[in-house]
């Protein structure tokens, strides 16, 4: 079978955006032009590829098959032509980083800024958390990681970029922002907002070892529940969301105290929305990790990108 590399191209793009038009803008390409393509490639294959549903173009299970090896040959490919040297001052290199909300609001910025200065011509995409985050790591569609990570499969580089403490955070007009005394039986005397972080591709102390284990939540080391058995209370959740940022909403309007990673606190309270309150008790910090294939430091784009993410971290 005589393939076209181009055709290849094609179909690892579509595969990301999911969308003949976003293709078509990333490859410089008519959306006419990617319809064709993909024409081709349905008919050389045998196989439908992508599936047009409400939510864009759904791949085949051939598609997903063929993506993590049409992905990572691509790589290859272009790793053999390119410039032995990296240049980060003229480099057109995209960068992608997986990362949750309180990585993106905490470290994205900093690292734009920094990336706008080191290597102008750069792109950084932010990508989100999901089942398919070792596969993209995998495959090379992503290049690092950013999450409260335990543990990873031996193939897996993981560093810890940084100690992130922990905050009780209340609306700014609560009755116990104005208190400087603010015990372990005053914060349970109002209820709590729990946040669940059970993402996809995260799992749990004692779960499948061939996964990324994380911490459960931001509170899971057990010293606010080991505090509060200690001192014989107990505490009411009212509601559990999924991220810190929908506490931070939920905790600035109503009269729910939350427990959220101490630097987004902070950026919280400087724009008006929320009083932090230190926890009335020895409160653990929790590591912020930093994951990547070990064997891509050789490349001297990510060696030079892993650097700059940890003078980042470090400067926080």
């Amino acid at each position: 079978m005589n393939t076209d590399l181009n055709l290849l191209r094609v179909l690892d793009v579509l595969l990301e955006e999911r969308s003949v038009t976003r293709a078509g803008v990333r490859l410089g390409l008519t959306q006419s032009a990617v319809s064709h393509a993909l024409s081709r490639l349905r008919h050389m294959l045998n196989d439908e590829l992508f599936i047009r549903g409400p939510s864009g173009m759904a791949p085949t299970p051939r598609a997903l098959e063929m993506g993590p090896q049409v992905h990572a040959a691509l790589n290859q490919l272009q790793a053999a032509v390119a410039p032995a040297d990296f240049d980060p001052k003229t480099s057109e290199r995209r960068f992608t980083v997986i990362s949750g909300g309180y990585a993106s609001a905490v470290l994205a910025p900093a690292l734009v800024g920094r990336m706008a200065e080191e290597s102008p011509l750069a792109e950084l995409v932010v990508s989100e958390m999901g089942p398919d985050m070792a596969e993209r790591l995998d495959a090379r569609r992503a290049d690092f990681m950013i999450a409260g990570v335990l543990a990873a499969p031996e193939r897996f580089g993981r560093e810890t970029l940084m100690a992130e403490a922990l905050a009780w955070v209340v609306r700014n007009d609560h009755p116990l922002a104005s208190r400087n005394d603010v015990d372990l039986e005053a914060l349970v005397s109002v209820p709590h907002i729990a946040i669940s972080r059970n993402l996809p591709g995260l799992g749990e102390e004692g779960g499948d070892r061939n996964a990324f284990i994380s911490h459960a939540s931001w509170e899971d080391a057990g010293a606010f529940t080991n505090a509060l058995a200690a001192a014989g209370l107990t505490r009411r959740v009212g509601v559990t969301v999924p991220d810190t940022y929908t506490a931070v909403a939920v905790a600035s309007r109503t009269d729910l105290a939350a427990m959220i990673p101490r630097r987004l606190a902070l950026l919280s309270a400087a724009a008006g929305r929320i009083k932090l309150i230190e926890p009335p008790y020895p409160a653990p910090t929790v590591d912020v990790t930093l994951l990547y294939l070990k064997d891509r430091l050789a490349e001297p784009a990510i060696a030079w990108m892993h650097g700059l993410i940890r003078r980042v971290a470090a400067n926080l």
